[in-house]
């Protein structure tokens, strides 16, 4: 891998880093998929996408990855730059133009705080979990469309949104000291 447009020291916190012509790495970042609906249900979605795109993809040639990564604490969303729940990337790229949310019921429920995640704008119609096509259709644009990058690599702050999520599930915490959210 080469740098984009960050130091090499910087590239894990930005995760822009330049991927090969023939990589595409599709990365899915969240915040629960034990009780959030949203997570969850995206997380269904893009499985569905990704079990139908990869081997497309890699006929053209391309050597597919795909992770998913829980953002479980506060210094895990800092080294990603996490900017909402659920966000996905392609090579390092928000599939998202903007960031939109809306209030999320089972994220605030986890963390005892008010919580925003986000929605996905698509066709002018905000969806919590995205549909099929738009995920196809960002992914296969991300792999075959404009190589021009995206990437911003300018300070990172963490959104008030995700310090209070954090905030309440640590204070969520039971009295034994564990992270059961109980």
């Amino acid at each position: 891998m080469t740098d984009k447009c960050c130091s090499t020291a910087d590239n894990a916190k930005c995760n822009c880093s330049e991927t090969s012509g023939m990589k595409l790495r599709v990365q899915y970042l969240y915040l629960d998929l034990q009780t959030c609906d949203r997570c969850i249900g995206t997380d269904e979605v893009l499985d569905e996408v990704m079990e139908i795109l990869a081997p497309a993809l890699n006929l053209a040639g391309l050597d597919v990855e795909y992770d998913k990564v829980e953002m479980t604490t506060e210094e895990i969303a800092r080294e990603y730059r996490f900017l909402s729940s659920p966000t996905i990337r392609v090579n390092g790229e928000d599939i998202c133009q903007t960031v939109a949310e809306n209030s999320c019921g089972c994220c605030s429920d986890i963390s005892g705080a008010d919580v925003d995640c986000r929605v996905f704008v698509y066709k002018g119609k905000a969806y919590e979990v995205p549909p099929n096509e738009m995920l196809a259709a960002a992914i296969l644009e991300k792999a075959f469309g404009s190589k021009a990058s995206g990437c911003v690599c300018n300070e990172y702050n963490l959104p008030e949104n995700l310090k209070a999520f954090y905030e309440g599930k640590k204070n969520q915490q039971c009295t034994c000291g564990c992270s059961c959210n109980q």
